[in-house]
């Protein structure tokens, strides 16, 4: 047994909302974006970015008041963070709680890296990827993104 300190989170509740914990440390920012929350819009928002974690060894942990999320939303969340869970809160009592679950197909969420692809061209065509047991496949150009997924949101 160590004699460090016990470390804990404080973040503190919310009353209505969503929380979303088992985040890929470092990724918290990538998940406001996902949710288009850039702090104009003047809901609560609280973040926690790699804080000790058992099971990740750092993760992040985001909490939005008044919102929940989209079927949309947590499909990309889960390419960011594969290990995510999704709480939603009422009246500060967790009533819904599930693990993201990878979708086989994202369609106008991620942009192709690939500059030639059509998907990046002036055409009125929105980017579709499939996803592959080690990141995403451009349905159009076959591009692979693996890493840094987060980098390809096609969110602003």
């Amino acid at each position: 047994m160590s004699d460090a300190p016990e470390r804990e989170l404080r973040i503190s509740k919310i009353r209505n909302g969503t929380v979303i914990d088992h985040i890929t440390g470092g990724q918290a920012l990538n998940v406001l974006a996902v949710l288009g929350i850039d702090g104009d819009e003047g809901v609560g928002v609280s973040i926690g970015m790699n804080v000790p974690s058992d099971k990740l060894g750092t993760k992040d942990v985001v909490k939005v008041e008044d919102r929940e999320l989209s079927q949309g939303e947590v499909d990309v969340l889960s390419l960011l963070a594969p290990e995510a869970t999704v709480n939603i809160v009422r009246e500060f009592e967790v009533v819904d709680k599930k693990r993201v679950e990878r979708p086989e197909h994202v369609v106008g969420l991620l942009t192709c890296p690939n500059h030639n692809c059509i998907t990046n061209a002036d055409e009125p065509v929105e980017s579709a990827f499939e996803v592959v047991d080690d990141g995403v496949r451009c349905e159009f150009c076959g591009e692979i993104v693996r890493e840094d997924i987060g980098d390809h949101l096609a969110v602003h």
